[in-house]
């Protein structure tokens, strides 16, 4: 097939790690630095780029098996470079590292894709609303109660959010007097979610889904494991009407997400770009959710998922996670801000409307 549009060049990725600005720890895990790997991809005089919170081994991916399969291709074909991708990592797996290799690299295409056309991402995928609402997220369970409500309550008064989230799990005991500090904190002016990772049992979720709809909890994420969905089923039939079930973010490949959705696992799909290979997977986790009629919401990573966010059918809100948004304002120009609780694309800017902050990247280079 002739090359319809400028050939791809080179495909560079690079590992960054950086450290938190405090300890943060969820339901099951903790941790004090954050890794994050950047996909470059070159045609036609641009470089677009993208990237995914992830090991540095995805890196490795990306230099050693993904870029030798999209070098030398039409930078314009953009699904036929994902298809060629995921074929690519079928011996060594493609959830988990080698799905967020694809995710960088899909998303520096389409970011690379937009540049060359001129046009802001949100522009080339078609607009469905100009903005996109966020919900302020982290409420670490390392976090003092001081700690936790200020935070929720800056989000709500400064950013001007509708939602805000907590983490639980971490100590069980602690859970209901956390909540009730968060509740309290805000004050009736924003919906409280609470996110668990996967670190109850069943029934202890049952549990704690009716003390926290007492409290005016209206989200409850991962009450179980993700990949428990007999459990989030469960949890969607039993739980009070009020408080909504929300999963998928560790989905990788679009099977995940319907068989989620063929369980009636959950009232909100959950996805992430940086996972699920890509702005192309994110789209057709979307796809599916239209299909089931349900909204979908998009998991941290706010400035990569503002243009998609805008573009998706049934998109509900973009986790404005505080790990996250942080990194991508030491490290990009261009990134995101919020303003009454909305964030919306810069359509002066081409592509994701991103720059990398050389000097600024350079010390947290792995």
């Amino acid at each position: 097939m002739r090359n319809a549009g400028p050939v791809i060049q080179r495909v560079t990725a690079t590992a960054f790690r950086v450290p938190t600005d405090a300890p943060e720890a969820d339901g099951t895990f903790a941790w004090d630095r954050t890794g994050m790997v950047l996909a470059e991809v070159t045609a036609g005089g641009e470089t677009g780029l993208g990237y995914s919170y992830a090991a540095g081994a995805a890196a490795d991916v990306i230099n050693e098996v993904l870029a030798g399969r999209i070098t030398g291709q039409d930078a314009m074909a953009v699904p036929q470079h994902w298809d060629a991708m995921v074929g690519a990592v079928r011996n060594i797996g493609w959830r988990g590292i080698a799905a967020t290799a694809i995710s960088a690299v899909d998303i520096a295409l389409w970011d690379l894709k937009a540049k060359l056309l001129g046009l802001p991402l949100v522009g080339l995928l078609g607009a469905a609303r100009a903005a996109v609402p966020i919900y302020g997220s982290g409420g670490f369970t390392s976090y003092s109660l001081d700690e936790l409500t200020e935070q929720l309550a800056r989000w709500v008064e400064e950013d001007g959010c509708r939602w805000v989230k907590m983490k639980i799990g971490s100590d069980p005991a602690q859970d209901i007097e956390r909540v009730t500090a968060a509740r309290s904190a805000i004050m009736g002016a924003a919906d409280l979610f609470v996110d668990a990772n996967g670190a109850y049992a069943r029934k202890e979720a049952l549990a704690f889904a009716e003390r926290f709809a007492e409290l005016g909890v209206v989200w409850f994420e991962e009450p179980v494991s993700s990949d428990d969905i007999e459990g989030l089923r469960l949890l969607r039939d039993r739980a009070p009407a009020r408080i909504e079930i929300a999963a998928g973010e560790y989905g990788y490949e679009p099977i995940y997400f319907r068989r989620m959705l063929e369980a009636g696992a959950v009232d909100v799909l959950q996805a992430d770009a940086t996972r699920c290979c890509g702005i192309t997977g994110f789209l057709r986790a979307a796809a599916i959710a239209d299909a089931y009629g349900l909204p979908i919401s998009a998991h941290t990573a706010p400035a990569i998922h503002l243009h998609v966010g805008c573009a998706a059918p049934r998109m509900r809100h973009v986790e404005w996670f505080h790990d996250h948004a942080r990194i991508e304002r030491l490290l990009f120009d261009g990134a995101p801000v919020p303003r009454d609780g909305m964030i919306a694309p810069d359509l002066t800017r081409p592509g994701l409307g991103l720059a990398l902050k050389q000097k600024d990247a350079a010390r947290y280079a792995a």
